[in-house]
């Protein structure tokens, strides 16, 4: 693995970080056990950090692939839920930089290293 697809897993699990602390313990769901909730928000993470943990090369790709659901997410939470907007601002900013580091060596291969 390159150092941009360490990167991108590292910061996956920074991601998960972020959502069992908030899932788990700073905003637990009204109507949903915290478990229940925080295993629903770390299972598109599962295959990307199954195989960094293998140290795939395909770790990366699939990092920013669940990134995209992650993105999709802060951004909902940040617009209709005032009370978690840090939090959601914060797996915003997470999920691009994965998707960043993700395709960081697809983007230097295209465009050189200049």
């Amino acid at each position: 693995m390159s150092n941009a697809q360490r990167v991108a897993v590292l910061l996956q699990l920074a991601l998960c970080l972020l959502l069992v602390a908030w899932y788990g313990w700073l905003h637990p769901p009204a109507q949903l056990s915290a478990g229940i909730a925080v295993g629903l928000m770390l299972l598109p993470s599962a295959p990307g950090l199954v195989l960094g943990a293998l140290g795939r090369r395909s770790a990366a790709f699939w990092c920013g692939v669940a990134c995209l659901f992650y993105f999709s997410h802060g951004v909902m939470e940040a617009w209709t839920v005032p009370a978690v907007r840090g939090l959601a601002l914060l797996e915003i900013a997470l999920a691009s930089a994965v998707v960043t580091a993700s395709s960081w060596d697809g983007v230097r291969a295209r465009f050189g290293r200049g």
